[in-house]
């Protein structure tokens, strides 16, 4: 059951209630070069990315930032840290968000005036609380950066947000731990209604940023937390669109995307298995947005049988590849060319689905 939230508008981006989870990627060009960071945003966009944060440290990369609103569709978010100035700029260009620590942005007459421009501009506020910049004062109570910590700041900037006459908030309680972030954000929102931003901070490289990310995330979301989500990731940020995808396709909180299914290795596995598996997968890159399963099995034991349900597929034998559509073979392959005769399977139904 998805928990119950208020309703947030990031542009022309819905975040909270019923609407889908919306996915976040941020660019890690320099700000200030547009034509890089226009280019990046495309990108994203283009791999199903909804909202786009972009880093504001500088006048420089403010000027850029009305550029790069004018120029793209996708609702963007200015990350400030410590100059308020810079958050109400970016308010001022068009920003459909920002994302502030009000910890670090210069104290409590500064949030005002980031507040009070949001206000006017009808900009929505993310309240980003991490572990790593909690009061002084928050971690010598609670001994640490807790779980219990960080919703407690969250909760106090939550009223102090509220008593200025503001709820256009949606906030974001990260932590490097996975399971603080878990802990953490299933303690506030049984004491708070605000949309979540969900995520674990400074994941790691791919494969391990991914696993963890996908743990953390995974978690909440089965549980019904979540309205906005970013994978982080060390990495190309359109790999945490990529990511970010699969973990909502997995839990069937997404677009159904291509998925390819694969044995694990055994002794009874082909030993040309993996490169095969390896190579469907890299072909197939282009039809990821189609809601087709395709598999590649490793013996006749993991065949057509437990793939029976996948569009079309491949079974490796002694003797060649066995290709399968809708759990029944077909013919008998080399296997040299079963990738590239799986691949051609694939290109052939996604014209049928596209036309």
């Amino acid at each position: 059951m998805r928990r119950e939230t208020r309703i947030v508008q990031v542009g022309n981006v819905a975040v909270g209630g019923h609407h889908p989870i919306a996915i976040q990627s941020m660019t890690n060009t320099q700000t200030s070069d547009v034509c890089a960071t226009k280019e990046q945003i495309a990108r994203l966009q283009e791999a199903g990315c909804q909202i786009v944060r972009v880093a504001v440290p500088d006048k420089a990369a403010l000027s850029a930032f009305a550029a790069l609103v004018a120029g793209t569709t996708v609702p963007l978010v200015a990350d400030i840290h410590f100059d308020y100035r810079l958050a109400v700029g970016a308010i001022e260009r068009g920003a459909a968000e920002v994302r502030i620590n009000p910890g670090n942005i210069g104290g409590r007459k500064q949030v005002h005036t980031v507040i009070a421009a949001a206000a006017k501009h009808g900009t929505a506020v993310r309240v980003g609380v991490n572990s790593g910049s909690l009061p002084q004062d928050v971690l010598s109570r609670f001994g640490g950066a807790t779980p219990e910590a960080m919703v407690e700041v969250a909760l106090l900037y939550s009223q102090e947000m509220q008593s200025m006459g503001f709820d256009n908030l949606i906030f974001s309680l990260k932590s490097s731990d996975v399971l603080a972030t878990i802990r953490a954000n299933i303690l506030f929102s049984a004491q708070s209604d605000f949309p979540l931003h969900i995520g674990v901070t400074e994941a790691g490289t791919l494969l391990y940023g991914a696993v963890r990310s996908a743990v953390g995330i995974g978690v909440l979301l089965a549980r019904g937390i979540g309205d906005t989500m970013r994978v982080s990731l060390t990495a190309d940020p359109v790999e945490e669109v990529r990511v970010a995808k699969e973990i909502l396709a997995s839990l069937d909180l997404g677009l159904k995307l291509l998925r390819v299914v694969s044995c694990p290795t055994c002794a009874r596995t082909s030993s040309e298995l993996i490169g095969i598996a390896e190579t469907v997968e890299k072909n197939l890159e282009e039809f990821s947005h189609l809601p087709l399963k395709i598999a590649v099995m490793g013996c006749s034991v993991n065949g057509p049988g437990e793939a029976r349900d996948s569009a079309v597929g491949i079974a490796l034998a002694p003797s060649g590849a066995v290709l399968f559509r809708g759990g029944e073979a077909i013919e008998l392959i080399p296997l040299r060319e079963a990738a590239a005769r799986l691949t051609e399977e694939v290109r052939v139904l996604a014209a049928s689905l596209t036309k």
